[in-house]
């Protein structure tokens, strides 16, 4: 009978050889879909803007150009200060905002917390409803006194309640309560448990949440536009300053008319389409090569309860 069952699982988990070639090509397929796109945007980014306006995108351009990557650079040391505060801006309020999600989390999964019920209703609630655009920068610039400066760039994304609520379900599925348990017995207090035990075993959930953090404060450009000072180019992150680069480009173009038949030709030469390839570009590249540093955990985190036991 033993023997019957377990030729019928091994004949169901067989899979046979075209059905593997038929997987392994729509694998292949996918991730193409993933990556064509990008090295598209790179093929644009080195086009020139004459063959744009000929043939428009294509992955073989009439000709090659660098004028878009000389525009960008031309901005010298604003550039590399806006890559400084933007790798800044996203180290340290990732550390701090992973530091926070762990702690509240953790006291939202020990139920023995006397008040965990009240701060889980309390994030959750902050996700439905909103104090709305204007009442937030008037607390911000005039109530906390975040205007122009670092900390403007950091604390309005310190505490997402949506990371909570992840990181909270994942030490419920992970960490076990007699670990806890066996550590309270042993004399250890709860930062010692935290610390010493928990964040160990916690590393596939603690990196997942760092990643949406980092992406977060690595793509924002929306904040530093409403708390920095115009003229405050020392703190533009590198999406507010490539932003306000394609607002200019786009302006001079539109008013090329008004600005004399010299001007207009330079404008119109200017790398309107290729610029836009290349912003993405310095964009996505940093965080791209990020990516795999936490792949590994994002990865072991996927099995995690995939097993019962």
């Amino acid at each position: 009978m033993n023997d019957n069952i377990a030729k019928k699982n091994t004949r169901l988990n067989k899979v046979s050889m075209p059905a593997e070639i038929i997987m392994h090509f729509i694998l292949i397929l996918f991730c193409l879909f993933c990556i064509v796109p990008f090295i598209f945007v790179i093929i644009i980014s080195f086009t020139a803007e004459e063959s744009i306006r000929q043939i428009g995108f294509s992955f073989i351009p009439n000709k090659l150009s660098l004028q878009s990557y000389y525009y960008a650079f031309a901005m010298g040391g604003q550039l590399w200060q806006s890559y400084f505060n933007s790798f800044f801006v996203t180290i340290v309020g990732t550390a701090l905002s992973v530091f926070i999600c762990i702690l509240y989390s953790y006291a939202l999964f020990r139920k023995d917390f006397k008040y965990r019920r009240f701060f889980t209703f309390f994030s959750f609630f902050t996700m439905l409803f909103g104090g709305g655009l204007i009442p937030t920068i008037v607390v911000m610039r005039q109530l906390l006194g975040l205007y122009d400066n670092y900390a403007a760039l950091i604390v309005p994304l310190l505490v997402n309640p949506f990371n909570f609520i992840v990181m909270r379900t994942f030490f419920q599925s992970t960490v076990p309560t007699e670990i806890i348990e066996s550590a309270q017995i042993d004399g250890s207090g709860e930062y010692g448990t935290l610390f010493k035990i928990i964040i160990p075993i916690s590393k596939p959930g603690i990196a997942t949440i760092a990643l949406l953090n980092a992406i977060a404060y690595w793509n924002e450009w929306f904040i530093p536009m409403v708390l920095l000072a115009p003229n405050s180019k020392g703190l533009f992150t590198l999406q507010y300053m490539l932003y306000r680069m394609q607002a200019q480009v786009d302006f001079l173009a539109r008013n090329a008319g008004n600005l004399g038949a010299e001007a207009a030709t330079l404008i119109q030469n200017m790398p309107q389409q290729s610029l836009r390839m290349t912003l993405v570009v310095f964009v996505v590249l940093p965080i791209a090569c990020a990516y795999p540093f936490f792949q590994q955990f994002i990865i072991s985190g996927l099995t995690i309860g995939s097993v019962k036991e």
